[in-house]
Formats: C-alpha cells, structure tokens, sequence
C-alpha cells in the first residue's frame, strides 16, 4: 500500500508540541516553551490542552508546568515490547556487560540516525551522552558505523545521505568518502571502532546484529573510555561481542523481527 503524504495539520503540530516537550527533559512553564516554539500564544496553549485532554501530556498547577503523561509512557512501553530489539535482547545483554564489566549499547537505525534501545551499566557508569530513548549520529558512533558497513547499497545511499557529517571532535569522520573507506573494512573486519569520533574520551567496540539471511536489524557496542582502556584493549572482548549479536539475531529470527523501513 503507497501511503500518500500530505499536511499533518493538527495532530502533526500537537506532536511537535509533545517532541519538544520532551526534549527538555523536565516539567517546564509555558513561558518557557512559548520563546522556542513555531506556533503563537493562542495556537500553543489549544495544542498543550489538546495534549492534557489525551492524558499525553500531565499539568502541575502549584508548578504551572508540563511534563510527559502516564498514557504516553505506557505508549512507549508497549512500542520498546512490540518493535525494537530491546525485549529479544535483555539477558543476552546483560550477560555481555557482567561478563566484560563494561557499558553495553543495544541500538537500531532509525531514519538514518542511531536509536539507542536499551543500555547496561558496569558499576561504576561512565558519563556519556547515549542513553536508552536517545537518537544520535550513524556516521560517527561504532554501533552506527557497524549497522552502515552491512546494508545494501541503495539502503546505505539512504542513510549516507542523511548524515550530516558534522565535525564533533578532532577524530569525527566529515566526508562520504572517507565513511565508505571505513565501512568497507569494517564489513571486512566484522566489527567497528568509535575512536572518540562523537565525544572525547569515548571509545568502543561495535558489531550489527544480523538476521540468518544478512539483513541489519540492530547494532551491539561495548563502550569505555580512555581512561580505562585502549582500542587495542577494548578489541579483546570482540569474540563476546560477536557472539552476543549472533545470539541475539537468531532469537529475532525466532520472534520473526518485522521488516522496518529506513526512510
């Protein structure tokens, strides 16, 4: 069925009030929201009201200030259960993360961008920006750069072309060009490196987790910093990682993981 596209008119502006709402991490006053928002005064407030007659969004009235609602949080629980990795993938990963006492990423593609999916914790966390929920760039994160290196062609062309190769550090990849280069020894090597490409002091082993018949349904990293650990320290845990993401693609094959678009 060809799903023809056209103005998502209310609900479309409602959503962008909800994105933004939750981008911020933290109940906030309309005042607040009203100097970054694109809707004026009156549009804004008709938009929040809709939202807290949906229960998607919940008021504080000794606060005055909005934060997400209970409804949208069991909306995402049921979405992490019925559509990423997550739920196959729970005791493999916390396996993985006691086994190397190291921070574990689950992350899937999502429109051309890395979606975090899940996240184990050693005991002693390191601080860094991938969380679970979170969405960040493919072309400069090992999980991204393993998921890349094992598309098609015209699927890599795609996300190739929504990278924006913005330069985070002295290390960040900034051309198509030398992202191939790299994606093609990656999918020789089997596995990929972030060599502190997205932010500084971060590094990480990664592999895509892969169906029977090759197709990328996710990425798999362990991730440390430079104050623990070398790349060249970081490569001996590539027999576990690879592993694991064996492990978890065949139990996907298993659930029959659903065919996702990447556009």
């Amino acid at each position: 069925m060809t799903i023809e596209k056209r103005g998502d008119g209310t609900v479309g502006k409602a959503l962008d009030v909800l994105s933004e709402v939750a981008e911020i991490g933290s109940p906030v006053r309309f005042s607040s929201l009203l100097k970054t928002s694109k809707y004026p005064k009156a549009t804004l407030y008709r938009l929040l009201q809709t939202l807290l007659n949906q229960d998607m969004l919940s008021y504080n009235e000794e606060e005055q200030t909005y934060k997400l609602g209970l409804k949208l949080v069991r909306m995402a629980h049921s979405a992490w259960l019925q559509s990423s990795l997550a739920p196959v993938a729970v005791p493999f990963i916390d396996e993985l993360s006691a086994k190397v006492g190291e921070t574990v990423h689950l992350a899937e593609l999502d429109n051309g961008q890395v979606l975090y999916v899940d996240k184990r914790n050693p005991a002693s966390p390191i601080e860094m920006y991938s969380q679970a929920g979170k969405v960040g760039p493919a072309y400069c994160t090992g999980v991204g750069k393993a998921m890349m290196a094992f598309l098609e062609e015209s699927e890599l062309s795609k996300v190739i072309s929504k990278q924006a190769f913005f330069k985070y550090t002295d290390h960040t990849i900034t051309s198509e060009k030398a992202l191939r280069k790299e994606l093609t020894m990656i999918k020789k090597e089997g596995i990929s490196f972030d060599r502190q490409e997205h932010e500084e002091k971060i590094i990480c082993i990664s592999s895509p987790i892969l169906t029977s018949n090759g197709r990328v349904i996710g990425g798999l990293s362990i991730t440390s910093s430079t104050d623990i650990h070398s790349l060249e320290s970081l490569e001996k845990y590539k027999p576990e990682l690879l592993a694991t993401s064996e492990q978890i693609g065949k139990e996907a094959g298993a659930w029959s993981f659903p065919e996702k678009s990447i556009n």
